[in-house]
């Protein structure tokens, strides 16, 4: 349980904030975004159908001295960086947590907590688009609680096992999903350095082809420098029309918009911006965290460390400070 973190008073405002500016950012001040609270707990065979049951999965080795566990594609030799013994074969470990509906614990009550909020936007494409007249392009935005069960964890708030995602679902014409992916990108880096992130800190990097999900035609991450090296805190994926039509497929219920333009049905493409707040929240106070040299009333020099968080984020906003002594 040494992943599992809680946010004190301050804390939890400085993660509100990055939410709050967030959905400021790409859902209030743009007339193509709405939002929407999906469940968290859906029927199992969402997972199936969108590929999570058979291929949201890590490569697990295990020490054969230790018995600690690791991902494979996470280790830089052949040896356990733990006690340097020998380690396991790779196998497929799904990272989705497994729970049960109901009294009864059996294969018919399984079900599981989502590692992503994205599906749930997918199976209410239909209902938004009927509720909301949205016209192409349009995107549905959510904020969530997520569960992925990693092998391995670490850097503080940096990889959790439970952690809340910012998600947006960009519905597009085909043809047109390069363009909008690109745009997409450049918002994403400027909601950072917008919040004071220093550009030299941050880069935009792509994934290779054998890095690329299973739904994946082009994915790009947003990096940061932390102390111990780029580490990714956003990506944006260009997920195709793999989402709709899978979920069309096995429920049987027709996904599709309607052009008027050309009279015809089509399955839009989707652009994903997807990030998480805890890494967000990380990369604002490592970025802030800053140590000067100041000279002090009786003319010392002296050091002192301090926070330099954007307002729109700080959990302090305004503060009255006095010496000891003195009347304010």
């Amino acid at each position: 349980m040494a992943s599992t973190w809680d946010y004190g008073p301050l804390g939890v405002e400085l993660k509100k904030n990055v939410k709050d500016s967030w959905w400021r950012t790409f859902v209030w001040s743009r007339d193509d975004v709405v939002g929407l609270d999906a469940s968290i707990l859906m029927h199992p065979d969402v997972w199936r159908a969108s590929g999570h049951v058979s291929s949201f999965t890590d490569p697990l080795v295990e020490c054969k001295s230790c018995h600690q566990r690791f991902r494979e594609d996470h280790l830089d030799g052949p040896e356990c960086p733990n006690c340097g013994g020998e380690l396991t074969e790779a196998r497929h470990f799904n990272m989705m947590f497994k729970t049960f509906v109901g009294p009864v614990e059996d294969q018919a009550s399984e079900a599981y907590l989502r590692p992503e909020t994205a599906q749930g936007i997918f199976v209410n494409f239909d209902n938004v688009l009927t509720a909301t007249r949205s016209r192409l392009p349009f995107g549905i935005a959510q904020i969530g609680k997520v569960f992925r069960n990693e092998i391995t964890t670490g850097g503080f708030i940096f990889r959790t096992r439970e952690f809340e995602a910012m998600e947006i679902e960009y519905f597009v014409m085909p043809g047109e999903d390069e363009d909008h992916h690109d745009k997409w990108i450049k918002d994403c880096v400027e909601w950072y350095t917008g919040l004071g992130v220093g550009p030299d800190r941050l880069r935009v990097r792509a994934h290779d082809a054998d890095e690329l999900s299973h739904y994946s035609k082009a994915t790009h991450d947003i990096e940061y420098l932390f102390p111990w090296g780029w580490g990714e805190i956003q990506g944006i994926a260009n997920r195709t029309d793999y989402d709709l039509k899978a979920h069309t497929e096995a429920s049987g219920q027709n996904l599709t918009y309607f052009d008027q333009a050309s009279g015809q049905h089509i399955v839009p493409y989707v652009i994903e911006p997807a990030a998480g707040v805890d890494r967000a929240v990380m990369t604002f106070l490592v970025d802030a965290y800053t140590v000067e040299e100041v000279t002090s009333a009786s003319g010392k020099s002296e050091t002192r460390t301090l926070l330099k968080l954007h307002p729109e984020i700080a959990p302090v906003k305004v503060a009255i400070c006095h010496s000891p002594g003195t009347s304010v």
